[in-house]
């Protein structure tokens, strides 16, 4: 049998990091990219590449892309305060076309790697009205990266796959516990300090605090 490669995106939170628990449980060799991109929460490269080391990532690549230069996000301009009350719509956290950008990076290496598969922990129960981590947008981005590399018009069917995107955040913790996940390791906070305590204030704390208390299991999250 042939070897089944995967590319996973990781940030270093909880979702991603259960992600690709999951496509290692699912006999994929597992290549995690990240990217550095002028986020506010450095540490969560740092928990990245703990989590990819964990959980047993053949090579994991850290991208340079300065989104600092577009910003319009409250997580790339010091000058847009991260929110710590919960917001209606698209939230300022939103960074225009993140995933847009990062599924296009990572369908490169894909291309490289000899990879038909590509995981992403997007959520649409507990998506916090990001437009980038809807059904349908990851079914159009499919189609789209059938259409545009040498690897879909040459008969390999590439897959994005999103093993949380129905999922509850308590879901999503029970699924990852099931598979010997140590959340201790991931950092989730949009403006953890440089240790990786998180503020327990922001939209993602906050997600993450509920999935916790809705599993029924002790949150490691460290906090300030």
């Amino acid at each position: 049998m042939s070897e089944k490669k995967a590319v996973v995106l990781v940030s270093g939170g909880l979702d991603s990091t259960t992600a690709l628990a999951i496509a290692r449980s699912e006999g994929f060799t597992c290549y995690t990219i990240s990217f550095d991109y002028g986020q506010r929460m450095r540490a969560e490269l740092v928990a990245a590449e703990r989590a990819a080391k964990a959980l047993g990532s053949i090579e994991h690549k850290v991208i340079d892309l300065d989104l600092r230069k577009i910003g319009g996000s409250a997580l790339t301009d010091d000058k847009i305060a991260v929110p710590e009350h919960e917001t209606q719509g698209v939230p300022v956290t939103y960074v225009p076309a993140r995933n847009t950008v990062f599924l296009s990076i990572a369908l490169g290496w894909a291309e490289v790697l000899g990879a038909d598969d590509i995981f992403i922990g997007v959520n649409a129960v507990d998506y916090s009205g990001y437009p980038d981590c809807r059904p349908d947008y990851i079914a159009a981005y499919e189609k789209m990266a059938n259409l545009a590399t040498r690897a879909g018009t040459e008969g390999h069917s590439l897959k994005i796959r999103t093993p949380l995107i129905d999922l509850t955040k308590a879901q999503i913790v029970q699924k990852g516990l099931s598979l010997g996940v140590d959340y201790g390791l991931t950092v989730s906070c949009y403006q953890a300090d440089d240790d990786g305590r998180a503020c327990g204030l922001c939209d993602s704390c906050r997600l993450r605090k509920v999935g916790f208390q809705q599993a029924g299991v002790s949150d490691p999250t460290r906090y300030r």
